[in-house]
């Protein structure tokens, strides 16, 4: 009996060293008799009891936006949380992050981006009763993105520079250019500051301070498959908004010219009077600017974007010059192939067809008849791998090349001039 009352004690004690509240609430049972309680205190109360202080606490959490908004986001998260970061995919997300992703994008951007209508003079014969000219105002439209809170307006050239010729009509330069701002019913007279056709680019400017100036991100950075928007004046209806992704980027594009562009791809719907708007990313930042899309039998989604890392340099210097300053050598070249080059005895580079007089090159002392096989140590056999190189120097450079002249190469050195 004696040993039993011991290991009892052992086990209290024991007891009491792992878990001292139960311990004491044990020996408070064990040395207190049990009170009747009735069905109303025991169950009844603490169970209202639970239900009021319940609401209480949700009524408080949803009658507080913030406590609110992190619960609710909490339940969407925990619908579906997507592939693991492992898995190399992005997680998905739902599609109201997505609307709201398009809303914030496109509130940012709409406030600089602006309508651009264009007049211009058509000459067409009639040769109802004899050979006459009749002349006519036309418009087109376009758009454009405000670089400056004091109005100048960077835009495509072909926008505001529109001018061709044919055997029975012609037309003639901008006559007129109007500017339309968003939320804003006045029209503002714009004057061209400086186009390049080259690059199909072009600076104009309105009389007009306190615009929202377009941010620009860095368009090096953007991937295939990112959200993209394009933002414009399609068809006159001024500030609409098609959305996409980024289809490709550094597409080569030759448009009905013959200009080469290295443009940016996207699906996100371009049309007539886009021109000129923007390309923009997620956070509302201009990425390229709309010029171009294919069009046609079976051709759908296919639209493209200058690059706004290219237009940079280009509109400083329309802004400061009017005009873009490019290095010149000053000759006319022929791409020869293998199978032309043998047929003429000469060898497979530029055959050069003409020099300007005064010219870099003259100077440097090409003729016509040179073959050039070289520039800056690197084998060319195009005209454009030429001008690739020659481009990527400044004005007053040289430019080393290497020329097979009557079966003999000679090595000569080009200082770049200026393109007239």
């Amino acid at each position: 009996m004696e040993e039993n009352e011991k290991k009892d004690e052992k086990n209290q004690n024991f007891k009491a060293v792992q878990n001292p509240n139960t311990y004491k609430a044990t020996l408070k049972n064990q040395s207190e008799p049990k009170a009747k309680i009735g069905f109303g205190k025991s169950i009844l109360l603490p169970f209202l009891s639970g239900v009021v202080g319940c609401s209480v606490v949700l009524g408080t959490c949803f009658g507080v936006p913030s406590i609110r908004s992190q619960i609710l986001k909490v339940t969407q998260n925990t619908e579906y949380t997507g592939p693991s970061e492992n898995s190399g995919y992005v997680s998905q997300t739902s599609l109201s992050n997505y609307s709201d992703t398009a809303v914030f994008a496109a509130n940012k951007v709409l406030p600089s981006i602006v309508g651009i209508t264009v007049e211009y003079n058509v000459n067409s014969l009639v040769s109802m009763f004899g050979r006459q000219t009749q002349t006519s105002t036309a418009k087109a439209t376009g758009s454009g993105i405000i670089m400056s809170d004091d109005g100048y307006i960077l835009t495509n050239n072909h926008i505001v520079a529109t001018s061709s010729s044919e055997s029975y009509y012609s037309v003639s330069e901008a006559t007129k250019i109007t500017v339309s701002l968003f939320n804003d019913e006045t029209e503002y007279e714009a004057k061209i500051i400086g186009t390049d056709e080259q690059t199909d680019l072009a600076v104009i400017k309105i009389e007009k301070t306190g615009l929202s100036k377009a941010e620009f991100a860095d368009s090096d950075n953007i991937k295939v498959g990112e959200f993209a928007m394009a933002v414009g004046n399609p068809l006159g209806m001024q500030s609409s908004i098609t959305c996409g992704v980024i289809s490709a980027v550094n597409r080569e594009v030759t448009d009905s010219d013959g200009k080469k562009f290295t443009l940016i791809q996207t699906d996100a719907a371009i049309n007539s009077g886009n021109s000129g708007g923007a390309l923009v990313n997620s956070e509302g930042k201009v990425v390229g600017i709309n010029t171009l899309k294919l069009s046609g039998t079976g051709i759908e989604g296919m639209g493209f974007a200058i690059p706004i890392n290219s237009t940079t340099d280009i509109s400083s210097q329309l802004i400061q010059y009017s005009k873009v300053k490019r290095p010149y050598i000053g000759i006319s070249g022929m791409d020869l192939t293998e199978s032309t080059a043998k047929a003429n005895k000469l060898v497979v580079g530029i055959y050069v067809k003409a020099v300007d007089d005064f010219s870099a090159g003259e100077k440097a002392g090409i003729r016509i008849g040179d073959v050039i096989i070289e520039a800056d140590g690197r084998k060319i056999t195009k005209m454009d791998e030429l001008n690739e190189i020659k481009n990527s120097h400044q004005i007053g450079d040289e430019l080393k090349i290497k020329v097979n002249r009557d079966g003999q190469e000679k090595d000569l050195t080009i200082i770049l001039g200026e393109q007239p």
